[in-house]
């Protein structure tokens, strides 16, 4: 009885813990490649064996205090973490994620203490409130912005792209891809489905702030030049897929959301740790300064495209069946009126497909596309990683082709349908087994039409753009970071373009700004001499005794 006051091991709980152990695990296997040779191996896989530990707290906790107490080691933690980066801007983006973090959890506590004010508990398993009063809407609002700051979704979502650009990749993959997507979306599902009874105005919230997250977010993916800091976009873009499931508050969505919440840190997590891989062995995660690995790095090639199918959503990947949950989802709000729907459809699928054209430009540049001079130099530097970075690659590659061919048989059957104790029923049909079996067929034939014409004599030229050698003309290269350029020219995209550049929508960034200028306010007013200060105590006094003798 003592015990089920602080832990609570139920199928919800159970789900997200196993997969916690499981990435911790592929990331100290692929740490022991990457950070070899690196210095404070011992603080950082402490750190790591700390944040598996505080992390099944967070998990398994059934009372509030606690969740807070494990929930805010986590936050130490991932600052710490990111401290392992090498980059010059590295401790300035440890600081901006701790504080934003940290801002979250101050919003949380207050939480608490209201939820204290209206159930009298904190005992998670004890509370169900409704959401007809003011004060518990504005409990839910700040224990959902903790959710939201740890998942990264907008607008608590800034420290994300940048973490993933300066920090090692283990560290990437481990926290911002996996770990901190299962537990903001865990926390989200708890609070959404179990401590307080949604109404239509807060699901209408959540589904307008995950649709809006996808498009957005998306949209700054298109355009980055850095592969890491893409990818970190792209972090927070498939976070609006699972606020918007859990916002539909229907079976089908809900499970898409939790579904697309394992989903995503499985590819995304194989996303950074080929994008690792890559930055291990050139030296660089520019795009520019990248392209023809595919050759020399065909493993970790043939991870990063299977997780890049995966997130972009094409069958018969994972991805593919936890968004279509999702659409699903979001079609069902329909049966109870109204027409919103069709916004967060469409800005649904739209994500999807800028997904997919980003994916598209960053493989290119990566894997398909010609080298760069500074990459050709380096040719010697260029094989494939280390066999402890390439097994939690094909692992998880493996597993975004079996979670999605098996979807219903595995993840659904045994992990996502019972954390919600609700069946679903589909509509439409889909077979993931005929979608598999034809795609290889396509595969074969493709392979097949590829030998049938390599059979016949063919003669090799160097590579050529308008008739003039590359080799010769290095500034002819086609690189990938070019494409979609263009997007940001367009009318109100251009101005929306020139903001963010400016950092107008980093909430981090804005409040500094105003925080360190009302800093200068009292500074330029304490100026240290004495008759200021006089008649700063004047003024006081005589405002007192107005509010007091009035």
């Amino acid at each position: 009885m003592f015990s089920e006051q602080f832990f609570r091991f139920d199928n919800l709980a159970n789900f997200v813990g196993i997969f916690v152990v499981i990435f911790s695990l592929l990331i100290i296997l692929y740490s022991l490649g990457f950070m070899r040779k690196s210095k404070g191996l011992i603080g950082y896989y402490l750190y790591i064996i700390l944040t598996l530990l505080a992390s099944l707290g967070a998990v398994f906790s059934n009372n509030l205090i606690l969740f807070m107490v494990f929930w805010g080691i986590l936050g130490l933690l991932l600052y710490l973490l990111i401290g392992f980066g090498q980059k010059e801007r590295t401790p300035a983006t440890a600081k901006k994620t701790f504080i934003i973090i940290g801002a979250a959890d101050a919003l949380m506590i207050l939480g608490l203490a209201l939820l204290w004010q209206l159930s009298g508990t904190l005992q998670m398993d004890k509370i169900s409130i409704a959401l007809n009063e003011k004060l518990a809407v504005w409990a839910y609002l700040c224990l959902a912005v903790g959710a939201f700051a740890k998942a990264g979704a907008m607008p608590v979502h800034t420290w994300i792209p940048d973490t993933a650009e300066d920090a090692p990749a283990p560290v990437s993959a481990y926290l911002p891809a996996s770990l901190d997507k299962l537990l903001g979306i865990y926390f989200l599902t708890r609070l959404s489905l179990e401590m307080f009874v949604m109404n239509r105005a807060m699901n209408t919230f959540l589904m307008a702030l995950g649709s809006f997250t996808i498009v957005a977010a998306v949209m700054m993916a298109l355009i980055q030049h850095d592969l890491k800091r893409l990818l970190g976009y792209h972090a927070v873009s498939q976070v609006g897929y699972m606020v918007l499931g859990i916002g539909t508050a229907n079976p089908v969505g809900i499970a898409g959301g939790l579904f697309h919440m394992l989903n995503n840190a499985i590819y995304k997590s194989c996303l950074f740790m080929s994008g690792g891989a890559v930055e291990k062995k050139t030296g660089s995660s520019d795009l520019d300064q990248l392209g023809g690995l595919a050759k020399v790095m065909p493993v970790s090639f043939g991870a990063f495209l299977l997780a890049s199918l995966a997130i972009s959503g094409v069958p018969p990947f994972n991805g593919f069946v936890s968004k279509w949950m999702v659409y699903q989802g979001v079609i069902e709000t329909a049966k109870s009126g109204g027409n919103l729907w069709i916004i967060w459809l469409v800005a649904a699928l739209f994500g999807s497909a800028l997904t997919l054209a980003s994916f598209m430009k960053l493989v290119h540049a990566v894997f398909l596309g010609q080298p760069s001079q500074q990459s050709t130099e380096n040719r010697v530097q260029r094989t494939e990683a280390a066999p402890s970075m390439l097994i939690p690659q094909v692992v998880l590659a493996g597993l975004c082709v079996v979670f999605g061919v098996f979807a219903y048989r595995l993840p659904l059957a045994k992990f996502i349908l019972p954390s919600i104790g609700q069946g679903v029923a589909f509509a439409g049909i889909w077979n993931p087994n005929l979608a598999a079996a034809l795609i290889l067929v396509g595969i074969i034939i493709g392979i097949l039409i590829y030998l049938l014409g390599t059979i016949t004599a063919s003669r090799e030229t160097e590579i050529f753009v308008g008739g003039e050698l590359v080799r010769e003309h290095p500034q002819m290269r086609l690189s990938g970071t070019g494409f979609y350029d263009t997007i940001q020219q367009l009318g109100l995209l251009k101005a929306a373009y020139a903001l963010a550049k400016r950092k107008v929508f980093d909430l981090y960034d804005v409040c500094s700004k105003i925080t360190f200028g009302f800093v200068r306010i009292l500074r330029y007013l304490h100026n240290g001499v004495l008759p200021t200060y006089l008649s700063w105590c004047l003024l006081g006094m005589g405002i007192l005794f107005y509010i007091l003798l009035r």
